[in-house]
């Protein structure tokens, strides 16, 4: 559940490339480069999790096609470094990475700064139906939130949803009002990480304007004036906000906290890998919307056409159902796959046997009973984020 760094593969691009080769095709309509005549090395960075679900049908791929890669490479890195890390790449005039994994915090801060390869319709014959294929929640994902430049490889309805300690919670909290009062009388024992680097964090942010009957769901300047309040008041009583999920679902284990917020996936994976008790149980406040989330795919600007090449050719390849079934995996993101037609029977039997003990059989209601919203598109997300920032995370604890 947690990311850290690891070795890239560092290469040069070739001193003699020109200008537009060395930039890769990005003209619309451009044509599909030429597969390379000998195999390349590929460099893929996590900064979401995605390798969890997804690292089996990367190397599916290798394995089904030697000669056109030769290996390729996985580094995990934290989101909020994964803009800088691009753009001096590219200021440097190297292609260091060749595809991106990332949730919509990543790529809202790659568009941000013009980061990202336009894929389509530009090389939309690599991806044939790629619309009919996805389900209709990952299309509207990929339609509002990628604008052509993330392809969704993974989808999930999200959350926020709220997860507790019944042994602890004796009064769960069933609106905002009561989980602000329960925060009160309980000062430390409620806590989500910050919404920049946490999905189950950027997911209570964006789902408490449907919570609160706020002005505009979808205005996080002029339309959130009930949710910048109640942010703000809720974090007079809690302790600090981590960087990260995994912090929020450690402390919680150890039952430091006993109230968080969290997601479908984030509720299943840590409770089967026994870092969150079996025992532990979810909950939604009245006023409840899904603000469903992904992980998309984007190709960094500058990598060479050889490398382009493969790497749209790898990204059809984990669009496939038999790669999508990975998906499943403990849970992580449940249910996972992002195009039609991949049932649980496909996945790896363990992927199975997880979400039949940990699975929750409440869940197939919640997401047929309940609106499933997009989030923020990318731009408007990014100004929440600083926002919140600004007006709660900078605030000192109590």
């Amino acid at each position: 559940m947690t990311t850290g760094t690891g070795p890239i593969d560092r290469r040069t691009v070739l001193a003699g490339l020109t200008a537009t080769a060395a930039m890769g095709a990005t003209g619309a309509g451009a044509a599909v480069p030429a597969m390379p005549r000998a195999p390349v090395v590929i460099s893929v960075i996590d900064v979401g999790g995605a390798l969890a679900l997804m690292q089996k049908a990367f190397e599916d791929y290798a394995k089904a096609k030697p000669q056109l890669v030769s290996r390729i490479v996985f580094v995990k890195a934290p989101a909020p470094e994964l803009a800088s890390k691009i753009k001096a790449q590219q200021n440097a005039g190297r292609a260091d990475l060749d595809l991106v994994l990332t949730g919509s915090d990543g790529l809202a801060a790659g568009l941000e700064q013009n980061l990202w390869l336009k894929l389509l319709p530009d090389f939309a014959e690599k991806f044939p139906d790629l619309e009919e294929n996805y389900e209709p929640a990952a299309l509207a994902l990929h339609k509002a939130q990628g604008d052509g430049y993330g392809v969704v490889v993974n989808y999930y309805p999200s959350g926020p949803l709220i997860e507790y300690a019944p042994e602890r919670v004796k009064t769960v909290p069933t609106t905002a009002e009561e989980l602000l009062a329960w925060a009160k009388a309980n000062p430390g024992r409620f806590m989500y990480a910050r919404p920049a680097n946490s999905g189950p964090g950027r997911t209570f942010m964006m789902g408490l304007p449907y919570i609160l009957g706020d002005k505009d769901p979808h205005d996080p300047v002029g339309g959130w004036d009930k949710t910048w309040a109640y942010l703000q008041e809720i974090g007079q009583y809690i302790d600090y906000y981590p960087a990260g999920t995994g912090t929020t679902m450690k402390e919680f284990g150890e039952g430091s906290r006993d109230i968080i917020i969290t997601t479908t996936g984030w509720d299943i994976n840590p409770r089967a890998l026994g870092i969150v008790p079996k025992s532990a149980m979810i909950g939604t406040l009245k006023g409840f919307h899904w603000v469903s989330d992904a992980f998309f795919m984007c190709v960094p600007k500058g990598i060479p056409n050889d490398r382009l090449a493969v790497v749209l050719d790898l990204m059809a390849h984990v669009l496939t159902p038999q790669a999508q079934a990975y998906a499943y995996d403990e849970g992580y993101l449940y249910p996972g796959p992002a195009v039609r037609n991949v049932p649980i029977t496909m996945a790896p039997q363990r992927s199975q046997e997880v979400i039949a003990e940990f699975g929750r059989p409440e869940y197939a209601t919640l997401i047929a009973n309940n609106p499933i919203e997009l989030p923020l598109r990318p731009e408007k997300m990014v100004v929440a984020f600083r926002r919140w920032d600004e007006l709660v995370g900078s605030k000192r604890p109590r």
